[in-house]
């Protein structure tokens, strides 16, 4: 029998879980949504959208990452 990968996690999150979850205000999601630097909705109906849970999680994880190389290469003197 073959292993295989664990489902992604596609649960949706509307705007007051995803708000809490990564600490942005509203203007600013939907601003770095327009920009590129931000999951895009899922539109859920004509008045409802939301986000995936994995792509949120991603962003989280992406921003932690930058965080931690950055603190790296601050933290490891230029030798001359």
């Amino acid at each position: 029998m073959q292993a295989t990968e664990p489902a992604p996690n596609h649960r949706i999150l509307r705007l007051p879980q995803v708000i809490a979850k990564v600490g942005l205000r509203r203007d600013s999601i939907y601003r770095l949504a327009r920009e590129d630097r931000f999951p895009k909705p899922i539109k859920l109906s004509e008045n409802a959208s939301g986000w995936l849970e994995s792509e949120i999680d991603a962003y989280i994880e992406s921003k932690t990452a930058e965080r931690d190389s950055a603190s790296t290469a601050q933290a490891s003197p230029a030798k001359k």
